[in-house]
């Protein structure tokens, strides 16, 4: 059972290219915390004592915590409403960037938490945003915010290591660097994005039955798969490359190319899934790319290596965009938006977090790459059997009540 609220009552309007334009503002700071960790690791490592294991930890809590937070959103939102609960958590991310910066290791694995964890509410309830107040544009507005969230990850990853070397390789300098845009995209939010009214001037809704949807499954699922497919090759790529004989330098370049062409699709996907009469075609295309490009990656020669990550990063931006979409369109309200998207983001992201520990037990356990090769195409299939089941033209069927 999920209890929301949601209601027009004492809203004040807002200029929906304002709204937008905020929505994109807040959306940037949503990988950040995540993807600029990982260029400065080994600086963290070397400067704090922390063990490989706890590298591992570190990188893996936030992911954690985008899903088992997840079902703390609808609960806020219903005491404080939508608007000022994604409020409350910009602000905790900016305060949080800034603890992970000090008091050592327990300051960064306290701050990484709360990242983590005020990431994953606002996760949960833009897409209500986007129900509520861009229902005739749904395609093109997620698509923005599915980019907002690929370029927030592609400029955090890319500069990590430049703002570290003007900071005379303090890597604390390139973490806390994005308290800033988070405080910005807070204050935005405040001004432009929090029009809701109190809680006790909504109505209290009551949804149940929502595990016991076949289409909620498929969702979650779909969302689930091709995220840990994604995490698999973030995590991992570069390193499959360097065991192929690339140079670490080319190994991380062939990375940020596949990520820069999920732009692309990040924000075309959407729309390609508005033009048919359901999304299951874009879907089978978009994992078609990503099945196909990863293979390329790992087996086809080293010349065409460019062409393949375009691929992939084409068809892993696309799946992900048109799955944040599939949260929205599958739910007939505001309410089952945020329902939708708990249980969702619950799923997909211990799925995330599971899928590189298990291609790295892979090749560990058999000395080589073929096997987890197998296991990324066992996911990609699954993932397009449930998309198959996501994308039809339906809604989720579940209790919604008033509660008085």
């Amino acid at each position: 059972m999920t209890t929301f609220d949601d209601s027009p009552a004492m809203r004040r309007p807002a200029s929906p290219l304002l709204l937008a334009f905020t929505l994109v503002l807040v959306a940037i700071n949503l990988r950040p915390a995540l993807a600029g960790v990982a260029p400065v690791l080994a600086a963290i490592r070397e400067s704090t004592g922390l063990s490989a294991a706890g590298a591992g930890g570190l990188t893996t809590l936030p992911v954690l915590c985008f899903g088992a937070i997840a079902p703390l959103g609808p609960i806020l939102a219903r005491r404080y409403s939508i608007e000022r609960t994604i409020l409350f958590s910009m602000l905790l991310l900016a305060f949080s960037i800034v603890l992970r910066i000090f008091f050592g290791l327990p300051g960064l694995f306290a701050g990484t938490f709360l990242a983590g964890a005020s990431i994953g509410v606002v996760m949960v309830l833009l897409p209500s945003i986007i129900k509520r107040d861009f229902s005739e544009s749904t395609g093109f507005i997620t698509g923005l915010y599915t980019m907002a969230l690929c370029l927030g990850a592609a400029l955090a990853a890319g500069i990590a290591v430049p703002i570290q070397q003007l900071a005379d390789g303090d890597w604390r300098a390139a973490l806390g660097f994005w308290a800033l845009p988070a405080l910005i995209g807070a204050l935005a939010w405040g001004a432009f994005g929090v029009h809701g009214g109190t809680a006790t001037e909504q109505r209290r809704m009551k949804i149940s039955g929502l595990l016991s949807s076949r289409l909620a499954w498929h969702v979650a699922l779909f969302m689930g798969l091709q995220s840990a497919l994604a995490y698999c090759v973030f995590g991992w790529l570069p390193t499959i490359l360097i065991d192929r004989g690339f140079p670490p330098l080319r190994a991380g370049a062939v990375l940020s190319i596949s990520i820069a062409a999920q732009l692309i699709t990040a924000l075309s996907g959407p729309w390609l899934g508005t033009l048919g009469k359901d999304q299951r075609l874009v879907i089978v295309l978009m994992m078609c790319l990503s099945g196909v490009g990863l293979m390329g990656c790992m087996y086809a020669p080293p010349g065409q290596i460019w062409l393949w990550a375009v691929l992939l990063g084409l068809g892993q931006g696309g799946s992900f965009s048109v799955g944040t979409m599939l949260v929205v369109l599958r739910s007939p309200n505001t309410q089952m938006v945020a329902a939708l998207s708990g249980m969702t983001q619950l799923v997909g992201y211990i799925m995330a977090a599971a899928g590189p520990f298990i291609a790295g037990l892979l090749r560990d356990v058999t000395g080589n790459w073929n096997v987890a090769a197998g296991f990324f195409m066992i996911v990609t299939v699954a993932a397009l059997l449930m998309g198959l089941g996501a994308g039809r033209r339906l809604h989720v069927k579940a209790q919604v009540d008033e509660m008085r």
